[in-house]
C-alpha cells in the first residue's frame, strides 16, 4: 500500500514537481556566472526621405539585412547576484524538505489508515459475537422469566445491552469503509476502483525496541525544522541581494555587426561595425526605497529566525508528548491486558463449574460476554500504541535510528 501510495498519491506528485521546478530553476540562476551572449538577424523594406535630416532631395526605397551579435558579462563586484543564485539554492532546500514532508506524512497516514482499519475490523468481529452471545443470553433469560425463576427487569437489562452492541456495529461498519475509503484515496484510486488488502489486527506487531528517551539533536532531521533553516537562509540571502542593490552594479559589453541593402553583401568590410565598453550604474536618489527594501529584507530574516526556533520548540513538544503518549500507552495496555486474563479465567471457571453442574449455561454466557468486551478494550489499547508509535516515527522525521542531518 506504501509503495502504491509513493507511486500515484497526486499530492506527493505534486511535492515532486515542487522540488523539481525549483531545482531547474536554481540551475537557471547559475547562468548569470556566464557571459551572455545574443544574436540577431533582420530583414526589413524601406523608405528613406533626406528630408528628416534637412535634405531636400528624393526618397529612396531599399531593402536593409542586418546581422549583429552583443556580449555581455555581470562583473557582480559586491555579490547580489551570487545572493540571488544563493537564495535559490535556499528556496531548493525549502522545496526538498517540504517534499520529504509530503512523504512522510503520506506513509504515516497509510500505515495509520492500515491499523485504523485492521482495528475496527477486530472490534466489529468481537462486537458481533457479543451481539450473538447476548441474544442466545436473551433467549435463554426469558425461558427462565417464563419458567418464573427470574424477574422480568432482568430480562430488560439484557436486552438493553443487546440492542446498544447492536446499535455499535452500523458505527463500527462505517468506521472500516471510511477507512478503507482513506487508503484507497492515499493510493490515489477511487474508492470505488480500489479495495485495501485485508490485514488482520493479530499480525500486527511492534518494534522491538522503543525508547524512553531520545537526544534533543535527533529532532533537527525533520522536514519542517529543515525547512525553516532553509527558509531563514533564503532571507539572509535576500540581505544581501538588497545590499548589492545599494551599490554600484558594473556590466561589461561587446557588440559587432553588419548592415547592408543586399543579402549577398551583408559581409563586405563597408558595412560593418563593433563596440566594445562598460556600464557602471549607482542609485543616486531613490526616495529611500532601496534602503527600506533592505530593512524589509532584515525583518524578514529575524521572521524566518524567530519561526525557526518555533517550529524547534515545537518539535521538541511533540516529541516529548509522543514519548509520554508511549508511556501511558504501556501502562493502560498492561491494565487492558491484566482485564483480558482475568475474564479469560472467569470465563474458564464458569465453563468448569457449568461441566461439573455447578453453574447454568447463562453464566457461562455471561461470562463470555464479559471476555468479549475486555478484549475489544485491549484491541483499542493496543491501536492507539500502535498509532502513537507511528507519531513517534514521524515525530522525529522518520525514526530514531537515523543520523541528524548536518
Amino acid at each position: 500500500m506504501i509503495a502504491e501510495a509513493l507511486e500515484r498519491n497526486p499530492g506527493y506528485e505534486a511535492a515532486q514537481a515542487s522540488l523539481r521546478e525549483a531545482q531547474d530553476n536554481l540551475r537557471a540562476g547559475y547562468g548569470v556566472f556566464y557571459p551572455q551572449i545574443g544574436g540577431n538577424l533582420s530583414a526589413a523594406r524601406e523608405k528613406f526621405s533626406p528630408i528628416d535630416f534637412g535634405r531636400n532631395a528624393g526618397s529612396s526605397v531599399f531593402n536593409l539585412f542586418s546581422l549583429t551579435g552583443s556580449i555581455t558579462y555581470v562583473l557582480d563586484v559586491f555579490g547580489g547576484e551570487r545572493r540571488a543564485v544563493e537564495a535559490l539554492g535556499a528556496e531548493a532546500d525549502v522545496q526538498s524538505a517540504t517534499e520529504r514532508a509530503a512523504w512522510l506524512a503520506l506513509i504515516s497516514n497509510v500505515v495509520d489508515g492500515a491499523i485504523a482499519s485492521a482495528a475496527y475490523r477486530a472490534e466489529l468481529d468481537a462486537t458481533r459475537e457479543l451481539v450473538a452471545l447476548e441474544t442466545q443470553q436473551l433467549k435463554l433469560a426469558q425461558v427462565q422469566f417464563r419458567a418464573g425463576t427470574i424477574a422480568y427487569s432482568s430480562v430488560l437489562d439484557i436486552q438493553t445491552q443487546l440492542e446498544s452492541y447492536q446499535a455499535s456495529v452500523p458505527g463500527l461498519e462505517q468506521r472500516v469503509v471510511q477507512a478503507d475509503d482513506l487508503l484507497a484515496t492515499l493510493a490515489g484510486r477511487p474508492p470505488a476502483d480500489w479495495k485495501a488488502p485485508i490485514i488482520e489486527f493479530s499480525a500486527l506487531v511492534l518494534p522491538s525496541d522503543l525508547p524512553v528517551s531520545l537526544p534533543a539533536d535527533l529532532v533537527r532531521q525533520r522536514p519542517d525544522i529543515l525547512a525553516a533553516e532553509a527558509t531563514a537562509h533564503a532571507a539572509s540571502a535576500n540581505i544581501g541581494v538588497a545590499t548589492a542593490a545599494l551599490l554600484p552594479n558594473v556590466t561589461l559589453s561587446a557588440g559587432a555587426g553588419a548592415n547592408s541593402t543586399a543579402l549577398s553583401g551583408l559581409f563586405a568590410s563597408n558595412g560593418q561595425a563593433w563596440n566594445v565598453g562598460a556600464d557602471m550604474a549607482q542609485p543616486i536618489i531613490e526616495g529611500g526605497t532601496l534602503w527600506f527594501k533592505r530593512k524589509a529584507a532584515i525583518d524578514d530574516y529575524n521572521k524566518a529566525m524567530a519561526l525557526y526556533r518555533q517550529t524547534v520548540l515545537s518539535a521538541l513538544q511533540q516529541t516529548a508528548d509522543t514519548l509520554n503518549a508511549l508511556d501511558h500507552d504501556a501502562q493502560a495496555l498492561v491494565a487492558e491486558e491484566h482485564a483480558l486474563a482475568t475474564a479469560k479465567d472467569a470465563l474458564n471457571l464458569s465453563e468448569a463449574n457449568y461441566r461439573s453442574g455447578m453453574a447454568n449455561y447463562l453464566d457461562v454466557i455471561n461470562a463470555d460476554a464479559q471476555y468479549r468486551q475486555a478484549q475489544i478494550g485491549d484491541i483499542e489499547a493496543m491501536a492507539v500504541r500502535y498509532q502513537d508509535t507511528v507519531a513517534l516515527f514521524v515525530a522525529l522525521g522518520g525514526g530514531w535510528w537515523n543520523e541528524p542531518t548536518g
